[in-house]
């Protein structure tokens, strides 16, 4: 399944919202520095998703705020 972010880096409250199947925006604290914000998102997306952190990886934008992930 793929998953469809907009992500909120150094946010002050963390928080997940579901836009509609698939879509989602993500809020988290890690600074989007070496790749600490998308690891965030991978933890957070995990919680949520109720699956293993990794089932879940990064297909698409590591470097933007409109990313692609795929959960398997």
């Amino acid at each position: 399944m793929k998953v469809c972010v907009l992500s909120k880096p150094n946010s002050k409250k963390p928080r997940i919202e579901k836009l509609s199947d698939g879509n989602f925006i993500v809020a988290v604290k890690e600074r989007a520095i070496e790749n600490y914000a998308n690891q965030a998102i991978i933890k957070a997306l995990a919680d949520y998703l109720k699956v293993p952190p990794t089932r879940v990886s990064l297909i698409a934008g590591r470097k933007s705020k409109n990313k692609v992930f795929e959960i398997i």
